[in-house]
């Protein structure tokens, strides 16, 4: 009972509720939000969050020992309603563990058992820890990933009306499943610039957390057959978020015919308005905007035995905690580098929803750049040849993203021998085509970590008659020739407004990428291919 009274009414209470708060498993109505420290008494593993509890110890995986990040990853999802927050939550945590933020634009100062990072856009990220032992020519043990998901965007100008209701313009971003859009409490959320008082301009995340949009389905009635021919609405006129009934003749209306020449007209005044509330200043100072379209629900546990992940942005905002959370354990203490002769790094990508073409996309040469300039400051006085080159040849690349798990109302969509379960462990993912990065060797590599440390894997091929995604990993084999594995956690409903995996899946995966740091080097050695 005692979470029950962490609930922060919005408005009012409401009698009619109280007994479905008694097992708050989702939230029961939009009125109500979560504090980030909800905690659920009576359950192992909290249903939202764990961020100050004892109780975050309580392991929520059968496999191996240790303390389980699913708490802690529920506070990530929750907090990463955007690529921008996701990016900054990492940037938080590693300051925190300790880690120095880097400027790509000063020189680097770097040493051996150095900890360090660096952000692009806010939205991408790089981080690394130097092994002590050190030498010329070792390499980097690095896992990738990427914070970006499928969402709507706010369009430039955004603001439009229709039959009397105020409506916000929005754009596709990446391949999303948009018919889950609908019927869902949304709000906005991302960064804006503000001005300075001092004339300088500030770069600011603003999450707005009460429900502000809808995007409503229309009455059966007025479809009937849209049970049997399909939902197929059209995504320019459909799928335009409501905001609010037009307003009359009011000061905000006035204020907004008062600026059309300005850029802020291009948005309705209550949506400035909500952005003016959350960063505290005035409207006039709000010089530019860039806003996702996110649900409110929080992200929580579910299912029967609470064995399920039920959020958004699980692909692949997953994959990328699970790798950050691994850098971080595998070098708290400063023993955990003292026999490392490698590169730990973690390398958040943006943009990968949309080909990864972009100066904070896994396609710009950042995770590169970077590695060389890390070379450059380690290798003293040495002046022999190549020793970029010979550090890249004694590399490894996880690519980590979600994976596609067998859907038990659709096996079929599945080749029969590949077939991924959720709670089975981290997915190896093949392809002949070169879709995926993985090889023979790379596969072996990678599951010989698990296998030691007795975490299971599990392989995925797509069906010969259906076409295949892809990931960053083909990208950055590519971009200088690293030896890479794609594998990534089984999970259901992707590119959904709403996925779920496995919780043990999570603890599973995050045991196999910290295994990974703290042993590959001698897996690696002890295999020799082209000598």
């Amino acid at each position: 009972m005692a979470a029950i009274s962490r609930l922060q009414p919005l408005h009012h209470s409401c009698p009619a509720l109280k007994p479905f708060l008694l097992f708050p498993k989702c939230p029961p109505s939009p009125s109500y939000c979560f504090n980030s420290n909800l905690r659920r008494k009576f359950s192992s593993t909290p249903l939202y969050s764990t961020s100050d509890s004892h109780e975050s110890q309580s392991s929520s995986s059968t496999v191996g020992s240790g303390e389980s990040i699913v708490g802690d990853l529920l506070d990530y999802l929750n907090e990463s309603w955007t690529q921008f927050h996701a990016a900054a939550e990492a940037k938080r945590q590693l300051i925190d563990a300790g880690f120095h933020l880097l400027n790509e634009n000063d020189e680097w100062d770097l040493k051996p058992g150095g900890r360090y990072f660096f952000t692009r856009n806010m939205s991408s990220l790089v981080a690394f820890a130097i092994g002590e032992k050190y030498a010329v020519g070792n390499g980097f043990h690095v896992i990738a990933a990427h914070t970006d998901s499928p969402c709507l965007k706010l369009k430039p100008k955004s603001a439009s009306s229709k039959t009397g209701y105020l409506m916000v313009n929005v754009q596709t971003y990446g391949g999303g499943l948009w018919h889950t859009w609908f019927d869902r409490d949304l709000s906005v959320a991302g960064r804006v610039i503000v001005r300075g008082s001092n004339g300088s301009f500030v770069h600011k995340l603003v999450k707005v957390k009460r429900p502000l949009l809808r995007i409503p389905t229309l009455a059966i009635h007025l479809d009937s057959t849209v049970n049997k021919d399909g939902f197929k609405p059209n995504l320019e006129t459909h799928l335009i978020p409501l905001l609010s009934t037009k307003l009359e003749e009011t000061s905000l209306e006035s204020k907004e015919k008062s600026t059309a020449s300005s850029s802020k007209a291009a948005h309705h005044p209550l949506i400035m308005q909500a952005l003016s509330d959350e960063l505290n200043c005035s409207i006039d100072d709000i010089v530019s905007i860039e806003l996702n379209v996110c649900d409110t629900q929080p992200s929580c546990l579910g299912g029967g035995k609470d064995e399920f992940i039920f959020s958004g942005r699980l692909d692949n905002l997953a994959s990328s905690y699970c790798a950050l959370r691994a850098l971080i354990d595998s070098c708290k203490s400063s023993s955990d580098l003292s026999s490392e002769h490698a590169i730990r790094m973690v390398a958040l990508f943006d943009n990968e929803e949309v080909g990864s073409d972009s100066v904070q996309g896994a396609g710009a040469p950042t995770m590169f750049q970077a590695m060389r300039r890390i070379v450059s400051c380690l290798v003293n006085k040495y002046v022999g040849e190549g020793a970029f080159e010979r550090a890249i040849r004694h590399s490894f690349l996880v690519s980590a993203d979600m994976a596609h798990g067998v859907h038990p109302n659709f096996m079929d969509k599945h080749e029969e021998h590949h077939r991924p379960e959720m709670q089975k462990g981290l997915v190896i993912k093949h392809n002949a085509n070169q879709r995926y990065a993985t090889s023979g060797v790379t596969a072996f590599l990678f599951k010989e970590v698990g296998k030691i440390h007795n975490l299971p894997t599990q392989e995925f091929v797509v069906r010969n008659d259906m076409g295949c995604g892809s990931t960053i990993g083909p990208i950055l084999a590519s971009g200088v020739g690293i030896r890479t594995v794609d594998c990534g956690i089984a999970q259901l409903s992707m590119h959904s407004v709403r996925e779920i995996c496995g919780k043990e899946d999570v603890d599973i995966a995050y045991k196999h990428f910290k295994a990974f740091y703290q042993t590959f080097s001698s897996i690696d050695r002890k295999l020799n291919v082209d000598f």
